[in-house]
């Protein structure tokens, strides 16, 4: 085999390996289906107003509106860059180890990480 065949080769198989993670990925995240829930099942019981969470943070993610406003230390979510935002980088542990979420319990599931990263990277949407 010749090196410009086998670089042709080699790359096609990148993007087939690409294409392959791209479709496995979901994609048309809602926010009402399928990000609130998560937030409400595991965000709301410290982050809404009179709890602890909004005490120490401001940070309220009972309504879109609310979590689009951010908290004390300004927005959360930086729509279409997950890779920026304050919501992906606590829920994935990219941040501080004292300051992950949810606070003081198990990680999110990889499922739901991946539909909060895919829904900002959407461009964060109220839909």
């Amino acid at each position: 085999m010749n090196a410009g065949f086998k670089a042709v080769t080699r790359g096609s198989l990148a993007a087939a390996a690409v294409l392959a993670v791209a479709a496995c990925a979901p994609s048309g995240v809602s926010y009402k289906k399928d990000v609130q829930p998560i937030l409400s099942k595991n965000c709301a019981e410290c982050h809404a107003p009179g709890k602890e969470g909004f005490i120490a943070s401001g940070l309220d993610v009972t309504s879109y509106q609310a979590l689009m406003k951010g908290g004390k230390y300004g927005p959360l979510v930086k729509p279409g860059d997950a890779l920026s935002s304050s919501l992906n980088m606590l829920v994935e542990g990219r941040a501080h180890p004292s300051i992950r979420m949810p606070h003081g319990r198990a990680k999110l599931p990889d499922k739901d990480i991946e539909i909060l990263k895919v829904w900002v990277n959407e461009g964060a949407k109220d839909n």
